[in-house]
């Protein structure tokens, strides 16, 4: 199964595994300074959806972009990962993601401060579990079918991934958030992405403190 993860980079959180995950440098050796927040090199890569109000085209232009960058045999692999990374960010709301990992029971007890650095580590960890396996992509399909639409502001959009003629079944969930359609979670098999992290991390507020969680989430890497 962990071979199928790569081509889900859309949703930039691969399968949760441990608590910390290993990170990866952003050095580019593309044309351009890839540190600049001004430079738009990348943008070339990029596929904008004619009608940005229909999520399920979003979708599909973020994945034909994904598939061309990771197809190209031009790019050394840490420029895929900055390309990739900038193309795919804006389609998720991390803020509530993060929100959601913690739920009602502990996200009210942080402080302003400690809300503001555990979703920049929580966002940090999601981009680095796709680097860490983009590596891995064997030019797999994703076939999309129609949204279901839960009320005006929610949505769902199934997917079916076909790899080396296994089908694995992906559900993005996605809410309207100022016009913009921004996906806050993705169950792949059923298995909700932020349900794990939820019982990762009340596991650990169980057994100690907020700041024994943004601690675990700064450790080094493990091998």
């Amino acid at each position: 199964m962990k071979s199928l993860w790569p081509v889900l980079l859309i949703c930039l959180a691969a399968a949760p595994s441990s608590l910390v995950s290993r990170r990866s440098s952003l050095v580019s050796a593309a044309a351009g300074d890839p540190n600049d927040p001004n430079d738009l090199w990348w943008k070339k890569w990029d596929i904008i959806a004619k009608d940005p109000n229909d999520p399920n085209e979003l979708l599909r232009t973020k994945w034909d972009a994904l598939a061309r960058v990771l197809q190209n045999k031009d790019l050394d692999q840490k420029t895929k990962e900055k390309i990739i990374d900038k193309i795919v960010s804006p389609t998720f709301d991390f803020p509530l993601m993060a929100k959601l990992t913690l739920g009602r029971t502990h996200w009210p007890k942080l402080s302003d401060p400690q809300r503001e650095k555990f979703t920049s580590l929580f966002t940090e960890r999601l981009k680095t579990s796709y680097r860490e396996k983009i590596t891995l992509y064997k030019d797999e399909k994703l076939l999309f079918k129609p949204a279901v639409h839960k009320d005006k502001t929610t949505i769902q959009i199934p997917t079916e991934l076909l790899s080396e003629g296994k089908k694995v079944v992906i559900v993005y969930k996605l809410r309207k958030l100022e016009k913009r359609w921004m996906i806050y979670d993705v169950e792949i098999q059923g298995v909700s992405i932020l349900l794990t992290y939820l019982s990762q991390f009340d596991d650990i507020l169980q057994r100690g403190s907020v700041e024994d969680l943004l601690a675990r989430l700064e450790e080094p890497p493990t091998p």
